[in-house]
């Protein structure tokens, strides 16, 4: 049965990641979000506290952490910055978690330790130019030539894009089943015809890498192939409904992170030769920030529960996302707002989380695609 209370190795673990986060993230993150600049100084300091290989078993140098300890480790880390918890959200969770997933056992021996321990970092390529939510039009296609697959097309918004190593690619084999049709491939970068194309400026995430991958002829053995035949995009359903778990998270960071701050800000703040947390608008704004970000810890909390007993958690995904998604953005508007003319300045971080938290409303599957989501599980549709 669920536990609301956190138990004493989870407490360890998020006052672990706070204090790493307070000391090796929190100084430095304004100067990444404005230089745009990916903080690779800091891949080895994650990987020696266990952060890149969370779910990773242990025989492969990974923490096998719960959905519960990610959902933890993502929360602390975006409180301080949210272009740090995407890395480590989609390392551990696109690419790593499809490898982890869907490969065989030469394949997990040869990706998942320098993986787990920062050697190399993960990406994962489902969208397209012309295709995001609409698995469907992917017009990468990967097509047999006797042993060898030859590869050609692109990919968009593909974060850790230049600064990746190893990289899970959805190719459509059999166009004619749409995305039913879709076959992962583990490609690596220097491969020929693999490179790497245009840095993607974003509204916000400023230090999370993010680009466009190109593929021309890129020909690779069938030990490439990651899982069954036609059952890539089968494989990212199930990968896609743990990511929401982990984006979600995110957003409950993001929103906890700005709330902490407007806290803090307002018991500062005099106006009127009182503080402005006295003001009764600015108490119900916090009040009702505290409140919605509570109810998406919880249902963050039930779904990564239902997750780490192997339950399917499609619908309570989708849920966790679209509520943390909403609460967090409506919590940094807030703070913004309770900062007044400050929080529109880069001087205060509230602003940062406000531009970083529109991501969780747009990626792993929009608000829209969450709605739509929920909707079929209720009526029964597959």
């Amino acid at each position: 049965m669920i536990n609301f209370e956190e138990t004493e190795s989870e407490q360890i673990l998020r006052k672990t990641v706070r204090d790493f986060a307070d000391k090796e993230v929190r100084p430095f993150a304004r100067k990444w979000d404005e230089d745009e600049s990916f903080p690779l100084e800091l891949m080895p300091k994650l990987a020696a506290l266990g952060l890149l290989g969370l779910r990773v078993p242990e025989e492969y140098g990974g923490s096998a952490m719960s959905t519960i300890d990610v959902a933890i480790v993502i929360e602390e880390l975006c409180k301080v910055d949210g272009s740090v918890g995407i890395t480590v959200a989609s390392h551990n969770g696109l690419c790593t978690g499809h490898i982890q997933l869907a490969g065989n056992d030469a394949q997990k021996k040869k990706y998942l330790p320098d993986l787990a321990t920062g050697k190399k970092l993960g990406a994962w390529g489902l969208t397209e130019p012309s295709s995001g939510s609409d698995a469907a039009g992917a017009k990468t296609r990967a097509i047999k030539k006797g042993d060898r697959w030859i590869i050609n097309g692109s990919k968009t918004f593909i974060t850790q894009g230049s600064v990746g190593s190893t990289y899970v690619i959805m190719a459509s084999t059999s166009p004619e089943k749409k995305q039913k049709g879709l076959t992962a491939f583990i490609l690596e970068k220097g491969m020929k015809g693999f490179t790497v194309g245009k840095h993607i400026e974003k509204l916000g995430c400023h230090a999370s890498d993010t680009c466009e991958l190109a593929f021309v002829d890129v020909e690779v053995g069938d030990e490439q192939r990651l899982g069954e035949l036609d059952r890539g995009f089968i494989d990212t359903l199930e990968i896609l409904d743990r990511g929401r778990i982990s984006i979600a998270a995110m957003a409950l960071g993001l929103g906890q992170g700005a709330l902490d701050a407007a806290v803090a800000y307002a018991k500062e703040r005099r106006q009127f030769g009182r503080p402005i947390a006295d003001n009764q608008a600015i108490q119900f704004m916090l009040a009702d920030s505290h409140t919605e970000l509570d109810a998406a810890r919880l249902l963050i909390r039930r779904a990564a529960w239902m997750k780490d007993q192997g339950q399917r958690t499609t619908l309570e995904s989708a849920m966790a996302k679209l509520w943390a998604a909403q609460a967090g953005m409506r919590a940094c508007d807030r703070a913004v707002q309770i900062h007044g003319g400050y929080g529109y300045t880069r001087e205060f971080p509230v602003e940062r989380a406000l531009r970083d938290c529109k991501l969780c409303e747009i990626g792993e599957g929009t608000n829209e695609v969450q709605r739509m989501v929920i909707a079929r599980e209720l009526i029964g549709r597959s």
